[in-house]
């Protein structure tokens, strides 16, 4: 009896929800469940996330609790529920209060999202007022961080402020059982943007645009199409002519272009999926995913040469699917911007950056508030991670290279949160910020290479338009121990307490800061190049570290490199390098026949610099390693683009049929309490012998990897044995290699180490100012 007059009792409760509950339809779906419960209240947006009060007998009220968490929209992901009972008010209505404004700007700003399959239904049917409209979208789908201003997400706060909805788009938003109930993009023909076709002159062309733009990429030409984060240069995918074309107008060599498929169909003629991939590539982010590359594909071989993949991605905007339902083959889509400057995003900048590259501008005028690149993700496979367990049958799992649309600006929350406001400004390549307030970071979109003035003046402005959407006011900065970087430069122009993170610890703790760890773990670093403490260039590290310090306690045994920025293009200078190592002053003899189609005075010059020491830096960089392998093995002997050669080695070694076990190497301290060094001088020597012999290729480069991935297992198993840790964390640029991660991941759970790797952010440098914040904050926390 007493229970039951407690469940008849009348109660209001307030609740505070945070998380990605702006844009997604998350007030109409409170509104719909409190009215079907008959409960009085309100629900609204704040700058923190949403507000709700209901009102009513208390067996409805837990009633609602339970659906709020349990049928949320398809975009909605609540972070947080705070619930207060509060004083009872009476009435029986409830309603959508209007927006509070602050400034707090905890709010979640939702990513932008794919079309949905209701309004894709729409815009194909010809009885719908929507029909072939090319900015059709819902609470489910369309526009959101790109064209946002700021929190809270209501219209006037977006691009969308100066298109006023006709009476018939009004309705739907104010009816509140509607799909398009408080859509903050609605729109239609009669009230919303437009899109037009125009002439490189900018003059706008007659008829329908979508076609006229189709008619011009069959004819073989290049269309600019302005998308939802900024331009894309397009051609058609199946013709040498075109590819090559846009290739010579965007003074792009050779890096691999992204491949627009209509659907999952024509993907799969172009590519090979599994279940995993197929859902990476139908994601709601709708990213560009790395997949093997069919034989009988039927595109150009100027597409991606030599790498064995395409990346593919499936179109994501009302304008794309028009255009490539016109065109009825597989479009090159790729940045719309010259070569290593940011995206064009405006009607008049892209006539003016582009007009060079594009025959033709398929253009609308709602502006981008924030250009935003398609976001990239590769598919690695894992064995079971759990320590003493193995899979008959690896599993798959998705890994971030390029983390923009349809992720950005999700937040990641952290095991452990910062004492103050942080900035991370990341480092010189692949560059991202991080703002941590709290246990919340959140990392921005990709932002390019510093080096570039254009690309660095975007990132000071992509700092200043994030700290305002989230409302942070930094009190400390983290970046790069690097001197030369663009992004450390900036950050001690700032004037805040200042916290430098070596580059690799950096990455490591990015990797234990989105799985969530706090604890010690054994980190394997692999990438290009970083500043190393001694004031060698680093590159295959194994760290004992947790957030706040490290000790490096293994690495690759160095060797000289010579030419600076040269090296890192033309691999025969690491390989020069790498083989003076192995042989001593007597390297040029002992592998004179690999460098004779190299210029002998340039080698000749560099043999001398080696031998003296002039101009030379000492490095352990797993990504020269790699440059030097794929030079020796006859592979690839210049990087027209970055990783051009270890990722045609990788695709080499893919093709070898065989079980190739690893050549002979060596792990040892050159003096007692010394990193271990892995030393692959052994290697080194069999790979020329092996070559001679005439061993195929593709089973040398598998060899390779193998004798790698054993090295750096072993030098991770003796420093879990000495330091009793049982964790291993996986990151840098050289893990986008999936073979190489795969033979890691394999021989380090053989060890008995459980695994830590990426699944949010990129392996690469687009995550290491997540790694550089926290850092920081633990840092802060320990002095």
């Amino acid at each position: 009896t007493t229970r039951s007059a407690i469940n008849e009792q009348t109660i209001r409760l307030a609740s505070a929800v945070r998380g990605r509950v702006q844009g997604v339809g998350f007030r109409p779906f409170v509104y719909r469940t409190a009215t079907e419960l008959g409960l009085a209240g309100e629900v609204g947006n704040n700058d923190r996330g949403v507000f709700i009060e209901v009102e009513g007998l208390a067996d409805a009220v837990q009633t609602f609790l339970e659906r709020l968490e349990d049928g949320q929209p398809p975009l909605a992901r609540i972070g947080s529920l705070e619930k207060e009972v509060i004083a009872t008010r009476g009435g029986g209505n409830f309603v959508i209060a209007r927006s509070e404004n602050g400034s707090s700007g905890d709010a979640a700003v939702t990513p932008d999202t794919a079309l949905c399959g209701d309004c894709l239904a729409e815009m194909s049917d010809r009885r719908d007022r929507r029909f072939r409209y090319g900015f059709i979208n819902c609470t489910n789908c369309g526009p959101r961080y790109s064209i946002i201003h700021s929190v809270p997400y209501d219209r006037e706060a977006s691009t969308m402020a100066g298109f006023a909805m006709c009476p018939a788009c009004r309705k739907e938003y104010d009816d509140p059982e509607n799909r398009r109930f408080h859509a903050q993009p609605n729109a239609c023909p009669e009230c919303g943007p437009r899109a037009w076709l125009a002439d490189r002159n900018g003059e706008s062309l007659p008829g329908d645009p979508y076609r006229l733009a189709a008619g011009l990429l069959l004819e073989g030409k290049i269309v600019a199409v302005k998308g939802l984060g900024g331009f894309h240069l397009a051609c058609r995918a199946d013709s040498d002519d075109a590819v090559n074309r846009l290739r010579r107008r965007k003074g792009r060599e050779a890096k691999p272009f992204a491949v627009l498929a209509a659907d999952v169909e024509q993907a799969r003629t172009i590519v090979r999926m599994d279940e995993t991939t197929e859902a990476a590539l139908t994601d709601p982010a709708r990213p560009i995913v790395l997949l093997e590359a069919r034989s009988d594909s039927g595109l150009s071989g100027a597409v991606a040469p030599s790498v064995g993949t395409y990346g593919v991605l499936l179109p994501y905007t009302p304008i794309h699917v028009l255009l490539v339902e016109e065109c009825g083959v597989p479009l090159v889509l790729t940045s719309g911007n010259p070569t290593a400057e940011p995206l064009c995003r405006g009607n008049g900048e892209a006539r003016e950056r582009l007009g060079s590259s594009a025959d033709a501008f398929l253009l609308h005028h709602r502006k981008i508030a924030r250009p935003i690149d398609d976001s990239v993700v590769t598919c690695v496979t894992v064995p079971d991670l759990k320590k003493g367990r193995k899979q008959d049958v690896p599993g798959s799992a998705i890994l971030p290279l390029r983390r923009a649309r349809g992720y950005v600006p999700d937040s990641i929350r952290l095991a452990r949160g910062a004492p103050v406001p942080i900035v991370g400004l990341g480092g010189e390549l692949k560059s991202t910020v991080c703002f941590l307030s709290g246990n919340r970071a959140v990392v921005s979109e990709h932002l390019g290479e510093l080096e570039n003035p254009a690309a660095f003046r975007n990132f000071l402005e992509a700092i200043d338009r994030l700290g305002k959407l989230l409302a942070v006011e930094p009190q400390a900065a983290a970046c790069d121990s690097h001197p030369a970087y663009a992004a450390t430069r900036h950050a001690r122009s700032l004037g805040l307490p200042l916290f430098e993170v070596q580059h690799h610890h950096a990455h490591i703790v990015s990797c234990m800061a989105e799985n969530g760890v706090d604890e010690p773990v054994i980190g394997i670093a692999c990438d290009g190049t970083g500043y190393g403490m001694d004031g060698n260039l680093w590159g295959c590290e194994i760290l004992q570290c947790d957030a706040a310090d490290f000790r490096r306690t293994g690495s690759l045994r160095c060797f000289p490199l010579v030419g600076g920025d040269a090296a890192a293009r033309q691999t025969w200078r690491p390989a020069a390098g790498l083989l003076h190592t192995a042989f001593g002053e007597s390297w040029r003899e002992s592998a004179s026949d690999f460098f004779e189609e190299i210029d002998q005075e340039a080698v000749a010059v560099t043999a001398r610099r080696i031998e003296r020491n002039s101009g030379v830096v000492s490095t352990s960089s797993l990504g020269r390693l790699f440059d030097a392998a794929a030079f020796l093995l006859g592979i690839c002997s210049f990087n027209r683009f970055e990783a051009e050669a270890a990722m045609a080695l990788e695709a080499a070694a893919r093709q070898s049929g065989k079980q190739c076990a690893s050549w002979r190497f060596s792990v040892s301290r050159p003096e007692e309490g010394a990193p271990y060094q892995f030393d692959l001088r052994p290697a080194v020597r069999q790979l020329l012998l092996d070559r001679r012999a005439g061993i195929p290729v593709p089973d040398l480069a598998l060899t390779f990897h193998e004798t790698v991935a054993a090295g750096l297992a072993e030098c991770a198993r003796r420093t879990a044995r000495e330091s009793g840790i049982e964790r291993a964390a996986l990151s840098g640029g050289c893990f986008a290699n999936r073979l190489l991660f795969r033979l890691l991941a394999e021989k380090l759970q053989d060890t008995g180490l459980d695994i830590l790797f990426h699944n949010h952010l990129p392996p690469g440098d687009g995550g290491i100012s997540l790694g550089q914040a926290v850092s920081a904050a633990a840092r802060l926390e320990r002095s």
